[in-house]
């Protein structure tokens, strides 16, 4: 049995607000609270670990669980990265050079190995490790890349995310009037998906004078667990109510 939701523009709503509130809930535990970047990782990684055993051991698709695993690995991949291009020294431009290195690799190796890189079909105990090390790995890759177009780039906040979104709808049109690989689209959104809510997420929580919303990390945080839940319970109980309608629509 499938323990992945199905691809549907709900999908992409839950996906935007998750990697949304981890980048303003990662930034409220290693910033606001000022645990700092390398404490922040070891407790968010050490977080991510927890759900995502609970993730592998449950037998069926638990959307508030599934949904708990990729926000954890958006709030662990927000810290990695600025450990990585802040306390390392590397550089958000290195630091995405890095791990767009790692997520290839991941990539390469799922398909090799497997022949394919559906997420459709994640069946085994392999293809599903394979598929939360990539989910983790684009997560904090999606930081590093929207950190260097807010920051590095010119764009600014506002800039960085009229890019992705621009990005992201031309991988739609793609998906709908072209004959490119869903597989690779679907990989292709879901990494450009994270760097919008990186910029997303600083968009709200930055002052005016950055060009933010200056809703801070805990009031953005707020916002965005409300639409999250909302939605996660909306298509439950959608679900549930195809489950209970199908035995009649057979007879």
């Amino acid at each position: 049995m499938s323990k992945i939701p199905a691809i549907t523009a709900f999908f992409w709503i839950m996906k935007i607000c998750a990697t949304t509130l981890g980048e303003t809930a990662g930034d409220l535990l290693s910033m606001t609270l000022n645990v700092g970047y390398a404490i922040s990782s070891i407790i968010l990684i050490g977080l991510f670990l927890t759900t995502l055993v609970s993730q592998l051991i449950w037998k069926s698709y638990n959307p508030l669980l599934y949904w708990t695993v990729i926000l954890s690995t958006s709030t662990a991949g927000t810290t990695i990265s600025d450990y990585m291009d802040r306390t390392l020294e590397l550089g958000y431009a290195k630091g995405t050079m890095i791990l767009v290195s790692i997520l290839l690799a991941i990539l390469a190796f799922w398909r090799f190995s497997v022949g394919s890189l559906s997420v459709t079909n994640i069946k085994t105990r392999k293809v599903e490790l394979l598929y939360w090390t990539a989910i983790l790995f684009s997560n904090t890759l999606g930081t590093a890349l929207g950190d260097f177009l807010a920051d590095s780039s010119g764009l600014g906040f506002v800039g960085g995310a009229f890019l992705i979104a621009g990005l992201l709808a031309l991988v739609l049109a793609a998906h709908y009037f072209t004959q490119f690989s869903p597989v690779m689209l679907f990989w292709i959104a879901f990494v450009l998906t994270r760097p919008f809510g990186a910029t997303l997420g600083d968009v709200l929580t930055k002052p005016h004078a950055k060009g933010g919303l200056d809703f801070g990390t805990i009031g953005s945080s707020i916002v965005l667990v409300s639409i999250l839940g909302v939605c996660i319970l909306f298509t439950t109980l959608k679900q549930k109510r195809l489950t209970v309608a199908r035995p009649s629509n057979d007879e």
